[in-house]
């Protein structure tokens, strides 16, 4: 019978695709510090930072030299389905070993404080009316959740999808910078990412894609559900594992990342970023892997963008 009790013997790594202050890196932080608090991992535990590629280059140029290796770990979110799909990445979830999801971040669309976007309404009548005229700043790719929410606002008032001028950027902070520097009219970014210039007045918030309204520096945001539009979507961050994990690893990371999410200073973060619990393992997660990606063939397909399939 195979055993289920391996255990790391050198610092395990926690890989995160986006810079520090990142989305990705946020949650790898966060995990990191949770799982100290948690006591439950005996070696050092390191969050590296690839960013590059749209994220892709911590998969590409570090998860996938560790094959089999418990030791390393990677923060991992709907684009490693989306990219795939769009034709920017040769892989997705199939080639990686998924383990758990952790929580969902849901989307806000940002503009500068001057701007003359005063409302949700307001963006909506141009990407109905004139969205060719609209330039918009999102991270990390094409096709993502980030993605198919704007389409979604477009779509709500019959509008061409393929219109507006969109800016991708590797980490979400440079797209809410894009914003703010005057290059893009709003950006379309997880939540907490707009937070530091958010408070800093530099950035004002027409709506959000969460099904009501979320708590703290965001609870004056309206959703789009209350202005009228259909825009509930969300990007999950998770934990996935190197190519052909073994069991006995899978179960070790389980368990750890059990306890972590138990731990207060898991739950201040949640607070904090404004992130929506969502954990989930074993069966759970491979069951929501495939009905996502038949979410997002039907709706990138819908886009013109779907280009794998298979």
């Amino acid at each position: 019978m195979m055993s289920l009790d391996w255990k790391p013997e050198r610092a395990v790594r926690i890989v995160a695709g986006t810079p520090p202050g990142g989305g990705l890196d946020r949650v790898a932080r966060a995990l990191a510090m949770a799982i100290a608090q948690a006591g439950v991992v005996d070696v050092p535990v390191e969050v590296v930072n690839v960013p590059g590629d749209g994220a892709r280059r911590a998969w590409t140029h570090d998860v996938d030299n560790h094959p089999s290796d418990g030791h390393v770990i990677g923060i991992s979110s709907p684009n490693l389905t989306s990219d795939y799909l769009v034709g920017i990445a040769n892989f997705d979830h199939l080639r990686y070993t998924p383990i758990a999801t952790l929580v969902t971040e849901y989307i806000a669309f940002g503009v500068r404080s001057d701007s003359p976007f005063r409302t949700g309404a307001d963006l909506l009548a141009r990407l109905s009316g004139e969205p060719a005229t609209v330039k918009v700043a999102l991270s990390t790719a094409l096709g993502n959740p980030n993605h198919v929410a704007l389409a979604k606002l477009i779509q709500h008032g019959q509008g061409d999808v393929s219109a507006p001028t969109i800016r991708v950027f590797d980490t979400a902070l440079d797209a809410v910078a894009d914003v703010v520097a005057g290059a893009a009219d709003v950006c379309a970014v997880t939540a907490a990412s707009v937070l530091a210039e958010l408070k800093a007045g530099r950035i004002r918030l027409v709506g959000i894609t969460a099904p009501q309204r979320l708590s703290g520096e965001f609870s004056d945001v309206p959703t789009w559900t209350e202005q009228g539009a259909d825009c509930v979507i969300g990007a999950w961050r998770g934990v996935t594992g190197p190519a052909n994990l073994g069991a006995a690893e899978v179960s070790f990371w389980q368990r750890v990342l059990r306890s972590a999410t138990e731990q207060a200073v898991w739950r201040d973060e949640l607070s904090r970023l404004s992130w929506s619990p969502m954990y989930q393992d074993g069966a759970a997660v491979h069951e929501y892997l495939g009905d996502e990606r038949r979410e997002f063939v039907a709706l990138l397909g819908q886009l013109g963008l779907l280009k794998n399939a298979a």
